[in-house]
């Protein structure tokens, strides 16, 4: 068959790319390595084969991923269908059966009369014709190396350094204050959370003490770069490296006392909107549980609200926000769009959306329509302006879709409200944001 689109990769990302163009009418040609070589993660041959969890998270549409659920339903996701076909009881979450579900994902990928599902191994960007690359967090070293060499060295990480990021509304600002260090610049660019002595020896002991998680097999062998220490490797160096590293308190008078604390905890801004702040140099090998038992005695962050916590593992994901445009084309060879975790989104459902919305747009493109993105109130939005320019680039890591990265509630929704009912507003809002821009003419079959 005569393909008018590649797609290399297929996991979930890249068998809802092909799924979308398949279903405009655009004829794919879906490249998947595993059947020629295997990876140090999957156990199948299986497209979309679930590595880690069988869950999807939580499927309450007043939840921001139950949300992307919600909005990849309504635009005919096969990720999604084949999910609730196969789901297994998990409460409100979405879990599924593991075997059953990505069976049911070949099968119908296999089956469909405009994809062909080649099993080989790609190892150079396509130099010419439209292709999606959704190779995942453990894309073959020559493959890499070719995108590398597209995007720049530096560009590109095989190392993920995961620091926590708080949602700003749950930062206790009576306790905390915006600064920056000596109050250079016109800007105060950080929250600092101070210290005194006995919470911070408290704090080091604790670090010590801590729950660890263990590195996976293929990630032993893969060297700490000075960037990416864990705070627990850190504070094991000594009781004072900390203090001379992320916790330094030098030049940041705290205004409440007019002295430097004894250590702080500084927050830096990680999205345009402001909404989510990450907790600087704190990415940690600790587990999730220990982390919020733990970074909760942090004055000013007792009641910490985590979009996302800390962690470190090899993993592969270019600069998104510099290098890919609104539609996810890569900005310096237009004919290739990226999808998927290799762009820096976190988890299954997050995979898939931003597969589906690379689908789409190619399959736009290629039917010489308009690209229509999503509105950024709508999870699919958010997600996609996060990844394409929300972020901050320097800084930019994985992250999971989250309430924190939605516009936020304007005019008479913008006052105090309980958590629960502002998620829930702007959970509406997003549904109608969604509606209207289906009604607008975004479908392609």
């Amino acid at each position: 068959m005569v393909h008018q689109i590649h797609v290399i990769g297929g996991g979930l990302a890249g068998s809802e790319a092909a799924w979308q163009l398949a279903q405009a009418g655009i004829r794919v040609r879906l490249s998947e390595m595993r059947g020629v070589e295997a990876t140090p993660a999957h156990q199948t041959d299986s497209l979309a084969e679930l590595v880690c969890s069988n869950s999807f998270r939580s499927d309450d549409p007043a939840n921001a991923v139950g949300l992307l659920h919600a909005e990849m339903r309504s635009l005919g996701s096969l990720i999604m269908a084949k999910a609730d076909a196969h789901r297994v009881p998990a409460g409100s979450a979405l879990a599924v059966d593991r075997e059953g579900y990505a069976e049911a994902v070949t099968r119908a990928v296999a089956d469909h009369p405009l994809i062909e599902l080649v099993r080989e191994r790609v190892d150079a960007l396509p130099a010419d014709g439209p292709a999606i690359v959704a190779t995942g967090p453990l894309t073959a070293a020559a493959l890499a190396d070719s995108i590398g060499a597209a995007t720049g060295a530096d560009a590109l990480a095989f190392f993920d350094a995961i620091a926590p990021i708080v949602h700003h509304h749950s930062i206790d600002m009576d306790v905390a204050w915006m600064a920056s260090r000596w109050d250079k610049g016109e800007t105060k660019d950080y929250i600092n959370c101070p210290m005194d002595k006995e919470q911070y020896l408290a704090f080091h002991q604790a670090l010590l003490d801590g729950e660890k998680t263990a590195f996976k097999e293929w990630e032993k062998d893969t060297p700490y770069f000075d960037g990416c220490m864990p705070i627990e490797v850190m504070a094991e160096r000594g009781v004072d490296t900390l203090r001379y590293g992320p916790m330094k308190p030098v030049g940041l008078d705290n205004p409440r006392t007019g002295r430097w604390p004894y250590a702080v905890v500084q927050l830096r801004q990680d999205n345009a909107l402001g909404t989510l702040w990450n907790m600087v140099g704190f990415q940690t090998k600790l587990k999730h549980a220990e982390q919020v038992r733990l970074f909760r005695t942090i004055p000013g962050l007792e009641k910490a609200e985590f979009a996302r916590l800390g962690g470190l593992h090899r993993n592969t994901f270019i600069q998104s926000p510099k290098l890919l445009d609104g539609t996810l084309r890569l900005k310096s060879r237009p004919n290739i769009r990226f999808a998927g975790q290799i762009t820096g989104c976190e988890g299954y459902v997050e995979s898939a959306a931003i597969g589906l919305l690379a689908g789409r747009f190619a399959a736009a493109e290629l039917l010489g329509r308009p690209i229509e993105t999503p509105p950024a109130v709508t999870a699919l939005g958010a997600l996609l302006g996060h990844i394409t320019g929300g972020a901050e680039a320097d800084g930019y890591q994985p992250m999971n879709v989250n309430f924190g990265l939605f516009p936020p509630l304007e005019g008479a929704k913008s006052g105090r409200k309980r958590k629960g009912d502002r998620k829930a507003m702007m959970a509406e809002r997003a549904g109608e944001a969604l509606k209207a821009w289906m009604e607008g003419g975004v479908e392609l079959a």
